[in-house]
């Protein structure tokens, strides 16, 4: 949703008092875009990935299944978020919010062969589903 031009004036004006204000904390804030932010968390969930597997094996190792559990648990999430953090850096899909469209600007663009596909492979997965639920006598 665009902002109106009473809320555009307003961060206008909000900008340039920042601006004036501190005007270093703005430059740095300013020249920072996304693809370092996620480069940094990438290497972030490399490490604690790394962590994470290194704890799984001293449990392995000396026999302690909670340690292990731990490390793997934090292996997982680590990847999972680097994994995403990766998509997002590269313009892959990037996670929904809840109220909104994706957060990624950019959309990959299909063509109107695959779109046509994909349409008629729900129908047909749909079609399947109904059949077989009215097969089995449906909402009791």
């Amino acid at each position: 949703m665009p902002l109106s031009e009473h809320e555009q004036r307003l961060l206008d004006q909000i900008e340039r008092a920042l601006y004036a204000e501190d005007p270093k904390f703005a430059t740095t804030v300013r020249s920072t875009d996304l693809r370092t932010h996620m480069r940094r968390r990438i290497i972030r969930m490399g490490v604690l990935f790394v962590v994470g597997f290194v704890a799984m094996l001293v449990g392995v190792i000396i026999a302690t299944v909670w340690i292990s559990v731990l490390g793997f648990g934090i292996a997982l999430v680590a990847m999972l978020l680097g994994a995403n953090a990766y998509k997002r850096m590269n313009g892959g899909p990037a996670l929904r919010s809840v109220d909104g469209p994706p957060r990624s600007s950019r959309s990959p663009r299909k063509s109107k062969s695959s779109s046509k596909a994909e349409g008629s492979a729900k129908d047909r997965l749909e079609e399947r589903w109904r059949k077989r639920w009215e097969e089995r006598g449906g909402p009791q």
